[in-house]
C-alpha cells in the first residue's frame, strides 16, 4: 500500500517498529510515509473520531475504530467509498502496471530447469 500523501511504497521492514503510520480517510486504512510524516499538516487530511477528534484511527472488518478512546463506528461500504467520495490516492492505477513490471524481470530468464 503507498503512502496515499506522495504515493511512495513501503519496503521491506527492518526489525523494530515500522516509521510508517497507519490512518484512516474517507473510511479507508492508509498509510503516511516517513518523509510525509515531517509535514506539519500530515494529519490534516485523515479521518477523525467522532468522540474525541483524534486522528488514530484504523480500519478493519468493516469498522473504524479510535486508537486513543475506543469509539467505533461501522466503516462505509466500500463501493461507496469507490465511487467517489474521496479522491485515490496517487499511484493506485500504478499497481498493475509495476506488478507486470515485476513479472516480466522474475520471468525474463525463462522456466527453471
Amino acid at each position: 500500500m503507498p503512502c496515499f500523501r506522495c504515493g511512495a511504497r513501503q519496503t521491506d521492514p527492518v526489525r523494530g517498529a515500522s516509521p510508517w503510520k497507519r490512518g484512516v480517510r474517507a473510511d479507508r486504512q492508509v498509510l503516511v510515509c516517513p518523509g510525509c510524516q515531517s509535514a506539519l499538516d500530515w494529519a490534516d487530511a485523515l479521518d477523525r473520531c467522532a468522540e474525541c477528534g483524534s486522528a488514530a484511527l484504523v480500519c478493519r472488518l468493516g469498522e473504524v475504530e479510535c486508537r486513543d478512546c475506543g469509539h467505533t463506528r461501522d466503516a462505509a461500504p466500500g463501493d461507496l467509498v469507490r465511487s467517489g467520495a474521496a479522491p485515490a490516492a496517487p499511484g493506485d492505477g500504478d499497481l498493475s502496471a509495476e506488478v507486470a513490471a515485476a513479472l516480466s524481470r522474475v520471468l525474463r530468464g525463462g522456466p527453471a530447469r
